[in-house]
C-alpha cells in the first residue's frame, strides 16, 4: 500500500494570499493610528508633517494625566486581587482528585469569558447602584472590585495550566521530609508557580487596562480612566491628541504581551 499524505492546510490554494489580506486588514488601521500620532498638523487624517507635538500635548493634558493614573491604580489593584483568587481557584481545582461539582465550579470561574461583556456590565451597575444608594460611597472601590471579578479567568488560565504541567514529586518530598502544607505551598509550590502567577498577573492587568465596557457603566462621574475619556473625545472635537494617546496605550499593551508571552513559553 502506498503512503497517504497528510494534510496540510496551508498548501490549499489560496491560503497564504487570505492568511496575508486578513493581517492587512487587522493591523492596516492600527499602522496608520500610529503613522498619524506623529502628524504635525491639526487633522486626524491629513499628514501636516513629522512631530511630536501631539506626544507633549496629551503629556501636560491634566485630564490624560488623571484618566491614565487612575487607569494604572485599577489595573495594578484588580491584577493583584484576580491573581490572588485565580491562584487559590487553580490550587483547589487541579491539586486534588476528581470532585462532585468540579464542572460547575469551573463555570463559574470562566463565567465572564462566556457572557457578553456588556451583560456583566449591566448586572454590576444594577448590582452596585443599589449599593451606592445604600452606602452614599463612590469611589473607586467599586471600578476595582468589578475589573477583579472580570479578570478572574484570564488570570486563572495560565495558573492552572502551569499547574497542571509541574510535577506533584518535589511536593510529596517535603511532605515526607514534614513540612507542613504551608512550607510546602511557600518553598515549593509558589516558587515552581510564579512563572504562571506573573503571566496571570500581567494578563490581568492588561485586560483591566485597556477595559471600555464594564468601566463605562460602573464609573462613577469624574472617574474617567484612558479608554473611557478616549471614548468621550471621539464623540467632541477629534485631534491627534487621540492618535498619541491610543499609541502610548497601545505600546504599553505590546510591552505586557510580550513579558506574557517570555513569561509563559516552555524553555528547551
Amino acid at each position: 500500500m502506498g503512503k497517504h499524505k497528510s494534510f496540510d492546510v496551508t498548501k490549499l490554494p489560496g491560503f497564504t494570499f487570505l492568511a496575508l489580506l486578513s493581517f492587512v486588514l487587522l493591523y492596516a488601521p492600527i499602522v496608520t493610528l500610529v503613522f498619524y500620532s506623529f502628524n504635525g498638523g491639526n487633522s486626524v487624517n491629513q499628514w501636516g508633517g513629522f512631530s511630536f507635538k501631539w506626544y507633549a500635548i496629551a503629556a501636560q493634558n491634566e485630564a490624560v494625566q488623571g484618566a491614565a493614573m487612575r487607569s494604572f491604580v485599577i489595573a495594578i489593584w484588580a491584577s493583584v486581587i484576580a491573581t490572588t483568587v485565580a491562584t487559590m481557584a487553580a490550587l483547589g481545582t487541579t491539586r486534588r482528585g476528581k470532585f462532585k461539582g468540579q464542572t460547575f465550579i469551573y463555570i463559574v470561574i470562566n463565567q465572564p469569558l462566556m457572557v457578553p461583556e456588556i451583560v456583566t456590565a449591566v448586572a454590576l451597575l444594577i448590582f452596585f447602584s443599589s449599593i451606592k444608594i445604600a452606602t452614599g460611597y463612590t469611589g473607586l472601590g467599586y471600578l476595582i472590585i468589578a475589573h477583579s471579578a472580570f479578570c478572574v479567568p484570564f488570570a486563572y488560565l495560565p495558573i492552572k495550566a502551569r499547574l497542571e504541567g509541574m510535577d506533584t514529586a518535589m511536593e510529596t518530598a517535603a511532605a515526607d521530609l514534614y513540612a507542613s502544607p504551608w512550607q510546602t505551598f511557600r518553598y515549593v509550590t509558589l516558587p515552581l508557580l510564579m512563572p504562571g502567577v506573573v503571566a496571570g498577573a500581567m494578563l490581568a492587568f492588561i485586560i483591566s487596562l485597556d477595559d471600555v465596557i464594564i468601566t463605562e457603566f460602573v464609573k462613577s462621574a469624574g472617574q474617567d480612566t484612558l479608554p473611557t475619556y478616549m471614548l468621550g473625545q471621539l464623540r467632541r472635537a477629534l485631534t491627534p491628541e487621540v492618535n498619541a494617546i491610543s499609541t502610548a496605550l497601545l505600546a504599553v499593551s505590546v510591552l505586557v504581551l510580550t513579558l506574557f508571552f517570555l513569561a509563559t513559553r516552555k524553555r528547551g
